[in-house]
């Protein structure tokens, strides 16, 4: 049974002016303003031929966003590539770039995220899958050359037992290093995936695969709220230092001793909803958190969800799914000649590299400018590693040889103007969470007594209403678009009491619930 509310505060309004008077007091209420920023629609033309039929005939079929599918393919290429070949950005300098890339999907628990994730991570499922049947014919076979071995170790002994007993040492030597050494095989086949592992068992992995690895989360937000905990501080570092790709790390642990990793690169994607992610923003924004874990998601993307469905069931596009895969089986076989146990450096052509520099020059004016906030400008200050490493990888994925050219730097500026308006809408949630909160309020007044209070609100524990501080800047919101009246309502002691009255003009009809 609900308590009454409010029977002091309505007697003192009631005394102080009537609904008609209130109606004059308080101007006309103005629209809410929308909680999320607009984005930049969604252009197929920004992947290369090879892969964008299937992103799009995937989406089309899931009736999802293909944004979500070309982040994943995206994401899914570069951790094959890897550390096979590098980019340097600048013509003499020795700046250098892994073309690693963590990507993020943010929607809705409805919005085919995970289905998403699994229609375009096949390739490198498929991949594994022929490295796990290779390494066990590997294994079958390496046994059987041990025992062929140890064989020959016997007869090799006793031919050399008896040359020792003849007095001919040299003899005896010579037998014995006719006997082949045989290498041994690493227990665990080669990986190109991880899903969940601690920073230990990851970093034997990597040590396993020196071309770097791709974590594939179906939902972030768990890695990212054990990322957030004290107990996980050395765990966040070991990932922060995975974001360059060409880090070396070390730790030490009782009972593994030291493990040195020569080089932490790795891929990440995963999908996360917005309730999910808002509260990691703001703690960026707040100070915090900003140590650049949140700004390390480049490929981040938050489109809007397609306004209308449609009944749709037929076979996926053949020749599209199979120059995908080929896409990825092509990068995965790719070898080059390594300098000094180095992989090769490319770098842009001339004409790619003028484009180049007049992004720099603006992406710097701008974030250096000071009207940003220091989150998205830190973000924004990350870019050039993604638009290197995506200008790369289209290169790889279109042919080219040695350099990368104009049509793949202009397609990764086009990812770089497509990256920014999602980034925009991410640091959003800091604001936009409070507009959220407003919309809320309102679509939910009929629920509240009129007038209401913070506590009553606090008490639906409505979602992304979780502190008395989140319901606060809602109502706000709420009375800088005058869609509420705030009184202080005396009290015989203590502080007085803050009611917040709706505008006639929305207030609910008595009774209505």
């Amino acid at each position: 049974m609900s308590e009454p509310a409010f029977d002091t505060g309505t007697a003192w309004l009631d005394s102080r002016a009537d609904s008609a008077e209130i109606d004059t007091v308080m101007p006309s209420p103005r629209p809410l303003p929308d909680s999320l920023p607009p984005v930049v629609p969604f252009d197929p033309e920004m992947l290369p031929g090879a892969i964008r039929d299937y992103v799009m005939d995937v989406a089309q079929r899931q009736q999802s966003a293909p944004e979500y599918c070309a982040v994943v393919a995206l994401v899914g290429l570069a951790g094959v590539v890897g550390r096979k070949v590098l980019m340097r950005p600048k013509r003499y300098d020795d700046w250098t770039v892994t073309p690693n890339l963590w990507g993020s999907i943010i929607g809705g628990p409805s919005s085919m995220k995970s289905p998403a994730i699994k229609a375009m991570r096949f390739p490198l499922d498929a991949i594994e899958a022929e490295l796990r049947r290779e390494h066990e014919v590997a294994l079958a076979q390496h046994a059987d050359d041990a025992e062929i071995v140890e064989m020959e170790r016997q007869a090799a002994k006793q031919r050399a037992k008896k040359k020792a007993k003849e007095g001919d040492r040299e003899g005896a030597r010579t037998e014995l290093a006719k006997v082949a050494s045989l290498e041994d095989l690493p227990e665990s086949p080669p990986r190109l995936i991880v899903n969940d592992a601690s920073v230990e068992a990851l970093g034997e992995r990597l040590n396993e695969n020196p071309n770097g690895l791709t974590l594939v989360r179906d939902e972030l937000s768990g890695w990212l709220a054990k990322m957030q905990q004290e107990e996980y501080a050395s765990d966040r570092a070991f990932y922060l230092e995975c974001f360059n790709g060409d880090g070396r790390y070390t730790y030490d642990r009782i009972g593994r001793g030291t493990v040195a990793i020569e080089n932490c690169t790795l891929s990440i994607i995963g999908g996360i909803q917005p309730a999910k992610i808002a509260p990691l923003v703001r703690g960026v924004a707040k100070g915090t958190d900003d140590d650049g874990l949140i700004q390390r998601f480049q490929l981040a993307v938050w489109p809007d969800q397609p306004k209308r469905w449609q009944w749709v069931d037929r076979a996926p596009s053949a020749q599209a799914k199979e120059r995908y895969r080929q896409a990825f089986y092509a990068l995965h076989a790719m070898a080059f000649e390594t300098e000094d146990g180095e992989p090769p450096a490319w770098r842009f052509t001339e004409e790619a590299q003028a484009v180049f520099i007049a992004w720099m020059e603006e992406l710097h004016a701008d974030a250096r400018s000071g009207d940003l906030p220091p989150a998205l400008e830190s973000h924004l200050l990350k870019m050039p590693k993604t638009v290197c490493a995506l200008a790369l990888l289209f290169a790889l994925v279109g042919g080219e040889q040695g350099e990368v050219g104009y049509a793949a730097t202009c397609r990764a500026l086009a990812w770089s103007d497509f990256l920014r308006s999602h980034t925009e809408r991410l640091y959003s949630a800091v604001t936009g969470s409070q507009v959220a909160g407003a919309h809320l309020i309102y679509q939910r007044r009929t629920k509240l007594p009129n007038p209401f209070t913070v506590r009553d609100v606090r008490r639906k524990q409505w979602a992304g209403m979780a502190s008395v501080e989140d319901v606060r800047e809602a109502i706000e919101v709420l009375e800088d678009h005058h869609h509420v009246r705030r009184f202080e309502v005396p009290a015989e002691t203590g502080r007085p009491k803050t009611i917040f009255y709706w505008h006639p003009s929305l207030a609910p009809e008595e009774g209505e619930s």
